[in-house]
């Protein structure tokens, strides 16, 4: 079997002494690489002052080699923060508005991926399997390919991909769109995602299309496909079950005072509609009167990407407007919101999703978004909260029992937390048992298996 060689923006490295588990994510792709073996190699998450960047760091856990790499302070700054995060992420997500274009930043992007091949290509045997994960290496198999590199490589987006129209407003969309030609097999979240990138390859002559999956371009054919990211369900439902009778979340439950939960759990980024949630939830108490003071919306939001602008205003104004509808709507004995701006542990989030009524999912855009997977599966079976989620999430398209909203649409996702909260149970449980059956059978393993049985076919 040949080894597994995964590449990514950042690397998790298993602690021993953890006390929760890792995402799904991680799991999959390190139990893949314990199956085959191989290396997984990224950024170290520091950086420094040095002009060049630094040499890899090997570290050995089993038959699994960690290779990490430290950036200089340039790098990080025009790369990461720059390109990836202030370029390639607002268009992803369909904001034209907030991208900020630079050829500095540009130049930076394509030289640390540059250099992330230099830095692969010694440790590469000939029969490896090489993936590369996520937007910030989209550039990574074209430059393998120019330094001779013949080995099946595939990638994986875990955002979404635009249509033509928003992709090409980027200055540099050429270049992305020819990188991701020179893979050998390209993944996506939904068909919606692979959709538009047929429409990019075809649109303006970088490739066309053979087939539903198979795409040609530079000469060579390669294919593309929609893998829909899980989560490790099973596992996660029993860590949610064992976590409910945690001591913080008993401390929260009797907070609440029997209280109805409604939660939200986001990244704090615009992409996720922090802001038109808080507003929808305000719409559904002041529409609601009787629900005053019966029910308490949680929302979890950890700081993110601080160096960047847009991020730390957007830390500003949810946290003034969580604070304006407390104002308004609160009383001596009832807080409407509680807004945590700080990460929280995974057990404690497990059981916080199984207390819940209502799991508030309302990204703007996104890729997928596992947070409605995880709250579907921590749920009691014998009684489960309802899903409301936003039809723009890759989710929509697989948890058909969910409420799907339009977050922009204020008043219609007050609606839905109203109906939410007043569905029977009976109504509940089948909803949630459809999804949960198909979130059993399309877990994070088959994802990964999928991905790369693909890929050794490529």
């Amino acid at each position: 079997m040949s080894r597994l060689v995964i590449i990514s923006n950042r690397v998790t490295i298993p602690e021993k002494s953890a006390t929760a588990p890792a995402g799904g994510l991680a799991v999959a792709l390190q139990a893949a690489l314990e199956e085959r073996g191989g290396i997984w190699m990224g950024w170290s998450g520091k950086s420094s002052g040095a002009k060049e960047p630094a040499e890899l760091h090997l570290i050995e856990r089993g038959n699994i080699t960690y290779a990490l790499t430290d950036l200089t302070k340039t790098d990080v700054e025009e790369y990461y923060h720059g390109f990836a995060n202030r370029v390639l992420w607002p268009i992803c997500h369909y904001r034209l508005d907030l991208a900020e274009y630079a050829r500095k930043e540009m130049a930076g992007y394509f030289r640390v991926n540059r250099f992330f091949a230099h830095r692969l290509a010694p440790l590469l045997k000939p029969d490896d399997i090489i993936w590369v994960h996520d937007y910030h290496l989209i550039p990574l198999a074209a430059e393998l390919r120019r330094m001779g590199i013949k080995n099946r490589i595939g990638f994986f987006l875990h955002i979404p991909w635009p249509p033509a129209d928003v992709l090409f407003a980027m200055p540099v969309h050429e270049e992305i769109m020819r990188g991701l030609t020179h893979y050998d097999l390209v993944g996506f979240q939904t068909v919606h995602d692979l959709s538009n990138f047929r429409g990019c390859l075809e649109r303006e002559g970088f490739g066309s299309a053979v087939s539903d999956t198979v795409f040609s371009a530079n000469g060579a054919e390669f294919r593309g496909n929609f893998y829909s990211i899980g989560i490790e369900t099973a596992a996660f439902a029993e860590f949610a079950r064992k976590s409910a009778s945690g001591v913080l979340v008993k401390k929260a439950r009797q907070s609440l005072e029997g209280r109805d939960l409604i939660i939200g759990v986001d990244r704090l980024d615009y992409s996720k509609g922090i802001t038109q949630r808080i507003d929808a939830y305000e719409s559904f108490i002041t529409r609601n009167p009787e629900q005053h003071g019966k029910v308490t919306y949680l929302q979890i939001t950890p700081k993110s990407r601080s160096e960047v602008p847009e991020y730390e205003q957007m830390q500003r104004t949810v946290a003034e407007q969580a604070g304006r509808v407390n104002g308004a709507l609160g009383a001596v004995d009832w807080v409407p919101i509680r807004y945590i701006n700080k990460s929280i542990g995974r057990p404690i989030l497990a059981g916080l999703y199984r207390l819940a009524k209502i799991g508030l999912v309302t990204p703007l855009r996104d890729g997928m978004n596992l947070v409605a997977k995880e709250f579907v599966a921590a749920q009691d079976p014998e009684d489960p909260g309802v899903l409301v989620l936003s039809r723009f999430a890759g989710a929509a398209q697989e948890l058909k029992g969910a409420l799907l909203v339009n977050p922009y649409d204020i008043e219609g996702t007050g609606h839905a937390i109203a109906r939410g909260l007043t569905m029977g149970r009976e109504e509940r449980i089948q909803r949630w048992r459809g999804m949960m059956d198909h979130l059993l059978e399309h877990d994070v393993t088959r994802w990964c298996d999928d991905f790369l049985k693909d890929l050794t076919a490529a």
